[in-house]
């Protein structure tokens, strides 16, 4: 995977003596110390990350937790006082001015907390003043805007002003300013928070939608917990300007480095986070033209189970039961196709486990199926439901 963004040991110290602090941080004194001795403020340290191209990664911290500090040195607003920042390998952090205008130009897009809309210009010319900036001419900068408002199904309203729109509607304005400019990577601060919880939800859809068409590389900031695991697909945990945890939602929400992830995973709706995939165990099939109900008795012993898929080649016929068997090899010498049910639970790898929930009464074992609906793995009802369980109740 092409890296588009990558951090290396990045350090941002606000203050008269950057340089003092910088050393005494490397020293091992807290951030209190280092502010009694030397008046400066340790804002992000040593940060180092990797976001590929098509990647959307999450940095979550409450405030002050140097969340912002970290996106704004990404595009350069702010210069860190050691490290790099590289951008399709530019480094923004030690690069010449013309360099780094030009990397803002073409390569990345904001979308900021409060919108950031012009009242005075239409829906359409906000969109557009990015490409106006570039030097685009009217009429593409036009057939851009609306080709952007379009994606946000926010076409019919681009001669409407910010004020004639909800809150919900300018947050989708600012996402096609950004999407107009044909940026590679988008930066979105804190974009949702503003919002209504319902509008809120409504958006990280939207923006999840997009994105699966779209492919943009995307470092999305924000304070709710909830948020980073419904967006990303890698997560960054920040606290007092440290990274604490990196990983995917699924690692932080089973997998909490230390007490303060935990506390903010304790209340997470597992059920939300976790996949059909993340409890699958091997399909372990019976081939209906090989095995017998005898040989898949034995498989079943053997395995420990008491429900196999049965498979034609790469096609699912159903599931077969222990008991079902055993009364098919009592009662008509073993016919395994007599015990077969093709009315069976299937679901995919990404399957949110409370979608699970109906499957599982069944009580018959799920089938995971890939997207040519060949079988890729089962899942145990009772495996859905033991996943739940949080690891401070184990």
């Amino acid at each position: 995977m092409k890296i588009k963004v990558e951090a290396d040991s990045i350090f941002k110290i606000f203050g008269d003596n950057p340089k003092e602090a910088l050393k005494l941080l490397k020293q091992g004194e807290s951030k209190d110390a280092i502010f009694e001795a030397t008046g400066d403020t340790i804002g992000v340290q040593e940060a180092s990350f990797k976001v590929g191209e098509g990647q959307i990664f999450v940095v979550m911290g409450l405030s002050g937790s140097g969340k912002s500090t970290l996106v704004r040195m990404i595009n350069g607003l702010i210069a860190p006082t050691s490290g790099k920042m590289l951008i399709d390998g530019i480094d923004v952090a030690n690069c010449s001015g013309k360099t780094l205008r030009e990397v803002r130009r073409t390569k990345i897009a904001m979308v900021f907390q409060h919108f950031a809309l012009f009242p005075h210009m239409t829906v359409a010319d906000n969109v557009a003043y990015g490409l106006k900036v570039k030097g685009v001419g009217a009429d593409l900068r036009r057939k851009k805007a609306e080709a952007a408002l379009d994606q946000v199904g926010l076409k019919a309203h681009a001669d409407s002003y910010p004020d004639e729109l909800s809150g919900g509607m300018q947050q989708r304005v600012g996402l096609a300013r950004g999407l107009a400019s044909e940026a590679e990577i988008l930066l979105m601060d804190e974009p949702f928070s503003a919002l209504d919880p319902l509008i809120r939800r409504d958006m990280q859809e939207e923006l999840l939608e997009l994105q699966r068409s779209l492919k943009k590389t995307i470092i999305f900031i924000t304070h709710d917990l909830n948020e980073a695991l419904t967006l990303g697909d890698r997560i960054a945990i920040m606290k007092d300007g440290r990274f604490v945890q990196v990983g995917t939602a699924e690692e932080i929400v089973d997998n909490p480095a230390g007490d303060y992830v935990a506390a903010f995973t304790a209340d997470i709706d597992r059920s939300r986070v976790f996949t059909a995939g993340s409890v699958a165990a091997p399909a372990e099939a019976l081939e209906v033209t090989r095995d017998t109900a005898e040989t898949a008795l034995e498989r079943m012993e053997a395995l420990g189970r008491d429900a196999l898929y049965v498979v034609d080649g790469k096609a699912i016929l159903g599931t077969v039961a222990y008991r079902d068997l055993a009364v098919s090899v009592r009662d008509n010498g073993g016919a395994l196709r007599e015990a077969i049910v093709s009315d069976f639970p299937k679901a995919r790898r990404t399957t949110p486990l409370f979608e699970l929930y109906p499957l599982a009464e069944s009580g018959l074992p799920i089938a995971v199926t890939d997207r040519q609906g060949q079988l890729a793995g089962v899942v145990a009802p009772q495996d859905v439901f033991a996943k739940l369980t949080s690891p401070a109740a184990t």
